[in-house]
This record gives C-alpha cells, sequence and structure tokens, in this order.
C-alpha cells in the first residue's frame, strides 16, 4: 500500500503541482481540483497549518534602533558637503521587530520549503507586489484555528467533469 498518490506523474512534476495548489488553497482560501489531488493537498495543507498554530505565539519582541537615511520633500536623500565630499545624512530610528525563537525559525523554513512565492496585484496598481505567505499563515490563518484540533479542510463534491468525467470537487478552508 503506498502511503500517497502519484497521480500519474513523476516525483518533480508531482511536487511541483502539489505546492502550487496548496500555495493557491492558502493563498485564496478555496480551489476547484479533482478528488484525488484534493486528497493529498489536504494532508500537505492540514499539517502546515498544523505547524502555525503550534509556533504561532513562539516569538519575542525586541526594540532596535536603526539609522535610516533622511529624506527631503521629494524622497531624495538629504546631503551634506563634508571635506569636499557628499556624505548622505542619517536619522536614528527605534523599531520594535519580532524575533522568532528557534522552533519558530524551522517552522518557518519548512513553510518556505513547500510554499511558492505568491505576487498579487492591488486594484488600481499596474505592479505586483510580493506577498509574504508565511507571515499569512503566522498572522491571518493560524488564529482562526487556535481553538480547532485538526480538520481544517472541507472537501465539497461538486459533480463530475465533463470532459474525462473526473470527480470534482471544491477544497476549501473552514
Amino acid at each position: 500500500m503506498a502511503k500517497y498518490r502519484k497521480l500519474s506523474r513523476n516525483s518533480n512534476q508531482r511536487k511541483a503541482l502539489l505546492r502550487g495548489q496548496v500555495t493557491a488553497l492558502l493563498f485564496n482560501g478555496k480551489i476547484v481540483t479533482t478528488e484525488a489531488k484534493a486528497k493529498e493537498v489536504r494532508k500537505i495543507a492540514e499539517g502546515l497549518i498544523a505547524m502555525a498554530v503550534r509556533e504561532k505565539d513562539n516569538f519575542d519582541t525586541v526594540t532596535v534602533t536603526a539609522k535610516v537615511p533622511r529624506k527631503d520633500k521629494d524622497g531624495k536623500r538629504v546631503k551634506e558637503v563634508v571635506d569636499g565630499k557628499k556624505v548622505t545624512l542619517y536619522d536614528e530610528v527605534e523599531k520594535t521587530i519580532k524575533k522568532d525563537q528557534p522552533s519558530r525559525l524551522h517552522a518557518r523554513r519548512q513553510m518556505l520549503k513547500v510554499l511558492y512565492p505568491v505576487k498579487a496585484r492591488e486594484e488600481g496598481k499596474k505592479k505586483a507586489k510580493e506577498v509574504d505567505l508565511v507571515a499569512k499563515m503566522f498572522d491571518e490563518i493560524a488564529p482562526k484555528y487556535v481553538n480547532r484540533n485538526g480538520g481544517y479542510t472541507r472537501i465539497v463534491k461538486i459533480g463530475q467533469r465533463k470532459g474525462d468525467a473526473a470527480m470534482e470537487v471544491l477544497l476549501e478552508l473552514v
């Protein structure tokens, strides 16, 4: 008995397909696919969500001071002449950042092994902006499922596909 479905693909095609569908599921919240693919995607997605729930609060907040270049009203750096050279002026700014504990950092890296980078276009803007899907997992998705022990996804049968009569399903986050 195999531990996974081969989906009529070789290993690298299968991994790419599953990574793409898991990324789409977590970014959009639902996808339409075949039943066999949905069951495989469900395994991977639920593991990632469980990891995010487990490591959700495992960070320290640290205050750091950073040097930021001073800018004028046009957004250009302010420069001053010192000893015949132009030198950029810097301001010191205090920022609070989240510093991951080692286990959360490991979880973040495990998620990055599975999830593809996502670019999303905001309405009215031409350029697509890259979305940090791992941060979305920790900040938005994990808090929804804190009080839930598994079962983060739902498979709803839609019907048979017209071309090859494969059973299509809707895989969605609960």
